[in-house]
């Protein structure tokens, strides 16, 4: 019998994370590199992706390319697309992870720029991405798609209803692009809950905690290398079978 763990193997595999250079993309650029694929790390700020490609490479001894990419803005989603192609000639796993929910203090002062910025970073870009890397992966050999969605989109808060209903959407696009790519291409979700990410730092995290205490049955805020078991599980092999999926990860947020 072979070893289970075999399945988790992405030797030589190529995975693209949007949202790559931080958070939880940091944490699934690191993991998917340790178990053996080149990776592409994507963000806004071109330095903070070096600066993780420079480890990669250091620790792991994979490839990685840092880019530059604005994930609300289409020319750039496809640019980054591209490049990975030129670089890699493939991509095996997407993963949609960048996002954006800037605070606001009443609904009726969100702007349509701030509306339509949420929008596109949450769902405009993660619709085009996986389309056209989607595309090439089911003309190809196939591969995995990964969308990092939020509670919220199920738990929706009136401080964040542009961001919940745009991860909305992404689940329900994350259903819909199974059946567009399958049946070689898998499309799933994680379904985020409270992490401690950077984004926490502007959080109140004595009242979190508190909250979290009587609310979560775990109890507290998750790490961000607590997302790996499930992004390493839709990653690879050992998902075979599993497409259309939304997998919350919330720490038993009610």
């Amino acid at each position: 019998m072979s070893n289970p763990l075999d399945q988790f193997d992405l030797t030589d595999k190529v995975a693209v994370v949007t949202g790559g250079s931080r958070g939880l993309g940091r944490s699934m650029v690191l993991a998917f590199a340790a178990c053996g694929a080149d990776v592409v790390i994507a963000s806004r700020k071109l330095a903070s992706c070096e600066e993780l490609a420079e480890e990669v490479e250091r620790t792991t001894g994979r490839k990685a390319l840092p880019f530059a990419c604005h994930v609300g803005e289409w020319g750039q989603v496809d640019a980054l697309a591209d490049a990975a192609y030129e670089r890699f000639g493939k991509v095996d796993v997407l993963v949609n992870n960048a996002g954006m929910s800037p605070l606001y203090d009443a609904v009726a002062n969100v702007t349509e720029s701030l509306y339509d910025k949420v929008l596109d970073v949450n769902l405009k870009g993660p619709f085009r991405l996986s389309a056209v890397v989607g595309t090439r992966m089911a003309e190809g050999d196939g591969g995995s798609i990964i969308n990092v969605s939020s509670i919220a989109s199920i738990r929706p808060s009136p401080d964040v209803i542009p961001y919940a209903a745009a991860k909305a959407g992404l689940n329900a696009m994350t259903v819909a692009f199974a059946h567009a790519f399958g049946p070689t291409v898998r499309v799933n979700c994680i379904q985020a809950g409270p992490f401690l990410t950077d984004i926490s730092k502007a959080w109140d995290l004595e009242m979190f905690q508190k909250r979290a205490e009587v609310t979560m049955a775990m109890r507290r805020g998750g790490q961000p290398d607590e997302v790996v078991g499930a992004a390493l599980y839709f990653a690879s092999a050992a998902s075979s079978f599993t497409t259309g999926a939304i997998l919350r990860i919330d720490g038993g947020t009610p």
